[in-house]
């Protein structure tokens, strides 16, 4: 059963990660998906598979830190597909030097511009079309950085992590009554490419006990598939050692 059939998914970060596994599961549910990320050679890719698996799927690179570029993109993009109903927001980066009182100021603008100014950016660039439909589902990728404050998320992520929950409450408090539904997913520890800017290594067995791009991607379509009359404003998901009091792996 395609519980996602006629709808159009865009899914920033695409190209690999959480990003391409949730690319993944709405079209496996019959969405049509708007794949963007810097770089188009990946995106490419998980295009084909997006269409391998009987659905299309539209290239849309950008920055999305750059309004003009996410406007003109995303709007090729539904000239293709039609208008987006699902914004996934998952562009997401950090820095191996994290605290705020080293860091240099540049890594801050660059977390917090792609983390949480990109996610209003892409929101924007749908808000009006999905207000005027009376529908439309955003999905902000956070991280438990969004909760909690910590030496290993860094200062510049943990704030763009706890901005991106903040907004998501905005949308609801502002655009529930058109329509519009805001999740933040808030993940602990994910295996994935972002880990290799970590200032300590993670050991093997933490690596192959935390969550994976697939539990994430399932956590979307789960909130996606809710009654129009449900909104799930804020979901936690984490690896069983993440709520264990045993010393971390």
């Amino acid at each position: 059963m395609h519980r996602l059939e006629g709808q159009v998914a865009w899914v920033t970060g695409a190209g690999t990660g959480i990003g391409r596994g949730i690319a993944m599961a709405l079209a496996r549910e019959g969405a049509d998906v708007i794949l963007s990320s810097r770089r188009r050679e990946p995106l490419a890719e998980v295009a084909g598979q997006v269409e391998a698996a009987g659905r299309r799927a539209a290239v849309a690179p950008m920055d999305v830190t750059d309004r003009d570029q996410v406007r003109e993109a995303v709007a090729a993009a539904e000239e293709r597909l039609g208008p987006v109903s699902v914004l996934v927001n998952n562009a997401g980066v950090n820095t191996p030097l994290r605290t705020a009182t080293e860091m240099a100021v540049e890594d801050w603008d660059l977390v917090v511009d792609i983390n949480l100014t990109g996610a209003f950016n892409c929101f924007r660039a749908v808000y009006e079309q999905m207000k005027a439909r009376g529908e439309g589902n955003i999905i902000n990728v956070a991280s438990m950085a969004g909760r909690q404050v910590s030496l290993l998320g860094g200062a510049a992520y943990c704030a763009s992590k706890h901005g991106m929950v903040s907004l998501t409450h905005s949308i609801n408090l502002e655009a529930a009554e058109f329509g519009l539904r805001a999740c933040a997913i808030l993940p602990g520890e994910v295996k994935t490419p972002i880990l290799k800017n970590r200032p300590q290594p993670v050991s093997e067995k933490r690596l192959t006990l935390m969550l994976t791009p697939d539990d994430i991607a399932n956590t979307v379509v789960f909130v996606l598939c809710q009654p129009a009359h449900v909104v799930i404003p804020e979901m936690w998901v984490m690896p069983a050692y993440q709520v264990s009091a045993q010393p971390l792996p």
